[in-house]
């Protein structure tokens, strides 16, 4: 039986990433993937749909000469959207060729504690890495779309994979679910040319960012056109009766509403891939969300491990980055200093917002004593060049001035986000904040002119 130090199953951001970092500490490594190397991120989520925003930035200015009397040339999109990944996942191959790390191609299912299986061939290492990362949450009550009842719907209604896929501009588009991923697209396809309207179970979007922000990104949606049915639970999705479009019922304060549309996305979360891995022969714990973790990210038998997505703690993909560089630190008894509860996170609408820490909200809920700092884009002179008025940051402290969070939306909100996260891993204060020289003009002074 082959044997090396670390085995990892997945070759997403946290598969990966991890595999740099253990062979650049000495590790020999093996890391297996069955698709397509990059995971979820790369090849059906984080990069294809920020190649979709990117297009769609350049559309809404009418001044760029890549478009024209208002056609939007949509297998252009497509065609550069599949150069980036096709051009990222050599990238991706490139770093797996690296001394001290062997790629392999196949399906690994555990068949003991330590033992794993792919190809007819075993292998066995001290250390097992599990990220297999997650797929897209199809509704409970909507068939299989490859079966013979699921078969009208087949087309019409999809998973972000499917319609990122997708050789057309949607006349009419609805999507459920106002997460990330619903809001991403109805932000990218409205500008492509669809009539987008959102069904959300929740009174209001986004629910892990503050409220405030979450509300104000939507309103300015909606001046878009893009239509919002929040408090609405959906009951089901059915062909219409000439199977040209789909009918999607929903419950909304009482009552009984339905919209139609050409296309409808399914975008209501995530599910860990857990199946098919041999978890039950290896004898690891599975909990609601995912493989079930301790702090360092092991399972109940030592020395494997389960990071990113199939451990249901942070869907992120820096977050499985990291947690797979704490992982590494761990078996090589290696101290680190990373913040796991400081998790920034930005969402690729027009405009774009951004959030790191606490919410007010949060901070209500935890009755922690805070004070709330709030600045707005319509005084930034560099919004104003940029044409980006619409936007707020959005800033708690504690009673000591300590940063507790900021959320943001607007134009460069990743940035801004990005900026106080690194303040708040150093535990900064307003007034170091206020001591910091920023660049004029950007948009970034807005965070200084928010706590000044």
């Amino acid at each position: 039986m082959e044997k090396t130090d670390l085995i990892i199953i997945g070759a997403g951001p946290g598969g990966y990433h991890t595999a740099v970092h253990a062979a650049k500490d000495g590790l020999k490594v093996t890391i297996i993937e069955k698709a397509h190397p990059g995971g979820t991120c790369l090849n059906c989520g984080c990069i294809p749909t920020k190649s979709f925003a990117h297009d769609a930035d350049l559309y809404r200015n009418p001044l760029l000469s890549c478009v024209g009397g208002g056609h939007v040339y949509f297998n252009r999109i497509q065609e550069r959207k599949n150069e980036v990944i096709s051009k990222l996942r050599e990238g991706v191959r490139g770093l797996m060729s690296q001394p001290g790390i062997t790629y392999i191609e196949g399906e690994a299912k555990f068949v003991d504690k330590k033992v794993i299986e792919v190809n007819g061939t075993q292998m066995t290492a001290d250390n097992i890495i599990i990220a297999t990362g997650s797929r897209a949450r199809m509704l409970p009550f909507i068939p299989d779309l490859n079966s013979p009842e699921g078969a009208a719907l087949k087309d019409k209604v999809m998973t972000s994979t499917e319609l990122l896929e997708i050789d057309h501009v949607p006349t009419s588009m609805a999507i459920i679910g106002a997460g990330v991923i619903g809001l991403e697209l109805a932000s990218a396809f409205e500008t492509f040319g669809s009539s987008v309207t959102v069904i959300e179970f929740l009174k209001e979007c986004l629910p892990t960012m503050d409220s405030d922000i979450a509300k104000r990104l939507r309103k300015t949606m909606e001046k878009r056109d893009i239509k919002f049915n929040m408090n609405s639970a959906v009951s089901a999705v059915a062909p219409t009766e000439d199977g040209k479009q789909v009918v999607v019922s929903f419950t909304q304060k009482g009552k009984e509403q339905q919209v139609t549309a050409d296309v409808v996305l399914v975008a209501t979360g995530r599910a860990a891939n857990v199946e098919g891995i041999g978890l039950e022969a290896a004898g690891i714990t599975c909990v609601k969300q995912g493989i079930e973790t301790n702090e360092h990210y092991e399972t109940n038998v030592p020395g494997v491990y389960a990071i990113g997505d199939v451990n249901g703690k942070q869907m992120l993909a820096h977050a499985a980055s990291f947690q797979g560089m704490h992982v590494i630190n761990h078996i090589l008894n290696k101290k680190d200093k990373i913040r796991f509860d400081i998790m920034p996170a930005a969402v690729f609408t027009y405009p774009e917002a951004g959030s790191v820490g606490m919410s007010e909200d949060a901070c209500k809920n935890a009755g922690i004593a805070y004070t709330v700092k709030k600045g707005f884009y319509r005084s930034n002179g560099k919004a104003l060049a940029m044409e980006e008025t619409e936007g707020m940051v959005k800033v708690m402290a504690d009673e000591n001035g300590k940063i507790l969070g900021c959320h943001v939306f607007g134009a460069h909100s990743a940035d801004i986000t990005q900026e106080v996260a690194v303040l708040m891993n150093n535990d900064a204060t307003l007034d170091d904040l206020r001591n910091m020289i920023h660049i004029h003009p950007t948009i970034g002074e807005v965070l200084l002119e928010t706590i000044i």
